[in-house]
């Protein structure tokens, strides 16, 4: 049960009914949601003011006559009209417990909702460089991508997640050599890493792999020979390592899509430059000298471009290297090609903060080779700043100075780790505090969500240990005489949960998990909160042996607040553990 998206059904059947020649479209726009300030109702519409101007009528003359039309409605205690017109409700204290034994008939499916109506959409994400072991650089994007693929999956949309190896660029050939020293150093040889290369430890494995491989037959063989096959086993093992990774943050991707399948005569990027010919999209021209941030394709020559203004891009953009190879965004789009031909008309990317700059090529690509039928959108994920002792720790993987995502799960936990990260806006930038994350208080965000799940628990431990004889069976919660709770405490926790569904649809239509967290955290400050009212006031304990009736339907109020947390931890890939140590 929604009971916002109920009430907007509501409002949008008494306009249509109050003003018919209004369109289904205008309609559709009003919202109902709570107020910024509760002291206003339970919930508020913009309906009269957002019809009122295309009718050519006053705003409030039409939230007036809204109003009068849910002066009858069972559930509404009062509605009023305020400001430029907005409608104010206040509802019956029956509605909240239907939202209560809604929360309880549909348990883990509560929020859950066919928003997506089965719609493929596309979830690019992490896609780092395949050089070296994911650093906690990678860390956040990997968590965002994962955490947003799930909660799209929750609105029903039909979800894929890619990951989207660079193994094509020169990065690959220097990775290659430096296996190559490792590969010597493990037949016995002293090695020096020149600057160039990377010198990271984690390369020494894959020097062992192929000395057992082929002995010393590398050693025979010139460089051009060598580099492929030390080049496929180093990738080989680079990619598992990564996939080690992320699997212990709990991230997974259905797709691993290799950039060097894009390459080669006849490959898609052949196709892609052909199919682009034929559109009228490329032409030969000369780009001026880009102002400001730097562009590695600009070349101060006439060359191949692609029409990318004429897709919301600020220039167009070069296709073909002065040497005849092709541009790094050239393969981008080729590969978003590829998705759309995959059927994916909806495509989310997921990349870090030095990426910003590519928001608008890319999202003209997919407009350019889909013919404005598929969507982009680009979240770029701002820098994490690992603080230990008040420094930040420095990375590189040509160092080899490197935090590692493994180092970050092994001393904090994936719990810590995954909601610390989706506990702020993508688009900020922020410090990842080893002190704050281990700290047990409620500045500590997941502590503060698991605690109160936690306590859930501790109730229901309390209440068998103190009532052994009191049914507290799922079959007997769900006949609690929930018309009991009418304290003010308990009415404000049942609104709080009451707005879950609303969250989860508002989160993934903006493609924004960190609401989901910042949701969770207020579950459970209304929890807590309650809680510590029943220290002070029998009356609103949870457990009450003077009054059994009134236990249980306080007991059903707390399974809910369980069921609702349990179900945000999920979309976030959080565990919800019944005890805190």
């Amino acid at each position: 049960m929604d009971i916002f998206a109920d009430f907007a059904v509501r409002v949008a059947a008494e306009l249509k009914t109050l003003y018919p020649e209004a369109s289904d479209e205008l309609i559709a726009r009003a919202v109902v949601e709570p107020p910024r300030d509760a002291a206003h109702g339970d919930m508020s519409s913009n309906a009269a003011m957002l019809v009122a101007k295309p009718l050519g009528k006053n705003p409030r003359e039409v939230a007036t006559a809204l109003a009068e039309r849910f002066k009858s409605d069972p559930d509404v205690d009062n509605v009023e009209v305020a400001g430029p017109g907005f409608l104010n409700f206040r509802l019956d204290e029956p509605v909240w417990h239907r939202v209560l034994k809604s929360i309880d008939a549909l348990g883990d499916a509560y929020g859950k909702s066919d928003l997506g109506h089965g719609e493929k959409v596309n979830v690019e994400y992490v896609s780092a460089n395949p050089t070296g072991p994911m650093h906690v650089g990678h860390t956040r994007g990997a968590v965002f991508g994962d955490a947003l693929a799930s909660l799209l999956q929750y609105v029903g949309y039909d979800v894929t997640r890619e990951y989207y190896i660079n193994d094509a660029g020169g990065q690959i050939d220097v990775l290659a050599q430096s296996a190559f020293l490792r590969y010597r150093e493990a037949l016995g040889e002293t090695i020096e890493i020149p600057a160039g290369l990377y010198p990271g430890d984690y390369l020494k494995p894959v020097g062992e792999q192929l000395a057992d491989a082929y002995g010393r037959e590398l050693l025979e063989m010139p460089e051009a020979e060598w580099l492929p096959k030390v080049k496929e086993l180093t990738l080989k093992m680079m990619m598992e390592l990564i996939k080690t990774d992320l699997a212990d943050l709990g991230v997974e991707h259905d797709v691993f899509f290799s950039e060097r399948t894009l390459h080669g005569q006849g490959g898609d990027i052949d196709l892609t430059l052909e199919w682009l010919r034929s559109e009228g999209l490329v032409y030969q021209g000369r780009l001026d000298k880009p102002k400001g941030q730097a562009d590695d394709d600009w070349e101060d020559r006439e060359q191949t471009l692609f029409r990318a203004t004429q897709y919301g891009d600020d220039v167009d953009r070069a296709l073909i290297k002065s040497d005849g190879s092709y541009t790094y965004f050239a393969a981008d789009i080729a590969y978003h090609r590829n998705k759309y031909l995959r059927g994916f008309k909806h495509m989310i990317n997921v990349l870090g903060a030095d990426h910003s700059g590519y928001v608008k090529r890319l999202q003209a690509a997919v407009k350019a080779v889909s013919a404005n039928q598929a969507d982009m959108d680009v979240k770029i994920m701002q820098l994490v700043r690992l603080l230990r002792n008040g420094e930040p720790f420095k990375m590189s993987k040509r160092s080899g100075d490197l935090v590692l995502l493994s180092d970050v799960v092994e001393e904090v936990g994936v719990d810590a780790t995954r909601f610390m990260l989706l506990y702020r806006r993508n688009e900020q930038a922020m410090d990842f505090d080893f002190a704050l994350v281990k700290e047990q208080t409620r500045d500590n965000p997941v502590f503060y969500v698991q605690y109160a799940h936690a306590r859930c628990c501790s109730v229901f431990r309390t209440a068998e240990a103190e009532l052994p004889a009191l049914d507290l069976s799922a079959a007997e919660l769900s006949l609690a005489p929930l018309e009991l709770l009418v304290s003010p405490a308990d009415i404000d926790l049942i609104k709080v949960l009451a707005q879950w569904p609303r969250m989860v649809v508002a989160a993934a239509l903006a493609h924004e998990p960190h609401r989901i967290a910042f949701y969770l955290y207020e579950v459970a400050t209304s929890f807590h909160g309650f809680w510590a009212k029943g220290k002070e006031d029998k009356g609103l304990r949870f457990v009450s042996p003077e009054d059994l009736k009134l236990t249980v339907a306080r007991l059903a109020l707390v399974r809910a607040v369980r069921q609702v947390l349990v179900n945000g931890l999920t979309v976030l890939g959080v565990s919800a553990p019944d005890e805190l140590s």
